[in-house]
């Protein structure tokens, strides 16, 4: 089965783009486009895309607000932003919602079509590293939301250090590297992380531990 996809961005020649890149793969079907938040959410209901490409900065219902509606529906669709700048604030706002990453809209499309089928396999496409240069830069301000550190007391001690690992940047080599462990037992640890504290993938851990304290700016 084809990898199903809904194409939302305000520019049409950015959608048009977009939906020639896609259709040209194989395995991936663009089955709608819409150009607000309001009609994304409307067409995710009808079609439940696998992958919603989803633009952060949009009229009326913004890519942020629209991102929170699908990936809290039963759709069952993942979300992937696109920005123009990497240190986006939106971008953030958009992960906090429940997006599984983000690409810049500069990608190459080869990047593209690999980050899209990352995603529908279930997991996070963005580095990170870069996750960690956005939320050092806008979740340490007083109005971030910041969750009870006792939401960690879930783990057991070996979750919690991979996870601390985790969020600081490294990948499950380096971090069954610095634990002296196989890379399949550091696989398991994250999965039941991300399972233990109800978090759809790697973005969405990293957030999270910015956000107990678990992890600081410039550690």
């Amino acid at each position: 089965m084809p990898i199903t996809v809904l194409i939302v961005d305000d520019q049409e020649l950015m959608r048009m783009g977009l939906t020639m890149v896609l259709d040209a793969q194989d395995d991936i079907t663009v089955v709608g486009e819409a150009a607000d938040g309001e009609s994304a959410v409307r067409a995710v209901n009808d079609h439940s895309p696998d992958v919603v490409l989803m633009d952060v900065r949009m009229p009326g219902l913004d890519g942020v607000a629209a991102t929170a509606e699908i990936t809290s529906s039963e759709a069952g669709s993942r979300v992937l932003v696109m920005t123009t700048f990497d240190l986006d604030e939106h971008v953030v706002g958009a992960i906090r919602a429940g997006a599984s990453g983000f690409l810049l809209k500069d990608t190459p499309p080869d990047d593209l079509v690999s980050a899209i089928r990352s995603v529908a396999a279930g997991d996070a496409v963005v580095s990170p590293k870069v996750t960690k240069r956005l939320l050092a830069r806008f979740l340490t301000d007083n109005t971030s939301p910041a969750q009870d550190p006792q939401r960690l007391d879930a783990l057991t001690d070996r979750e919690r250090q991979v996870l601390e690992l985790l969020a600081t940047g490294l990948s499950n080599a380096e971090i069954a590297a610095a634990l002296v462990l196989s890379e399949a037992t550091i696989k398991t640890h994250v999965g039941r992380v991300l399972t233990k504290l109800g978090l759809r993938d790697r973005v969405q851990a990293v957030v999270l531990a910015y956000e107990t304290g678990l992890v600081r700016p410039g550690i």
